[in-house]
């Protein structure tokens, strides 16, 4: 059984951990970090420290009234996606922990494609 990170926990919620397969369970938030736990395989679980936390982005639809999901990166780790039943809950008691500058807003589709096209022109006039 694996020993839980958080002594107290504010928020508990569903949620879904994106990895090559998605798993379904559960999101904590508590005073030591942010964890994730699998419902079906116990040895699946995620647990992150907030000193370990370098950026959160929240991708927004509708003019930030829906939230599918929001990116952890970490310091050495890599980077997480996670879902949650109450995303705007989650990432409420998160700011709680770790600096608010840290949680920001994902690129839309058409400022990813813009970027993207510029990049190639630049490419192009380099050669």
């Amino acid at each position: 059984m694996v020993e839980a990170l958080n002594t107290k926990v504010e928020v508990v919620e569903k949620g879904t951990y994106f990895t090559t397969f998605s798993a379904y369970g559960k999101v904590l938030v508590g005073d030591k970090g942010f964890e994730f736990y699998d419902d079906r395989n116990v040895q699946n679980y995620v647990q992150i420290p907030w000193d370990e936390i370098q950026l959160v982005t929240a991708s927004l639809l509708f003019g930030g009234k829906w939230i599918p999901r929001f990116k952890i990166t970490t310091k050495r780790d890599g980077s997480f996606i996670f879902a949650a039943q109450e995303p705007k809950r989650v990432l409420k008691a998160m700011t709680n922990h770790i600096d608010p500058n840290q949680v920001v807003r994902a690129l839309t589709f058409t400022q990813n494609l813009t970027r993207n096209i510029k990049t190639i022109i630049a490419n192009r006039k380099k050669k």
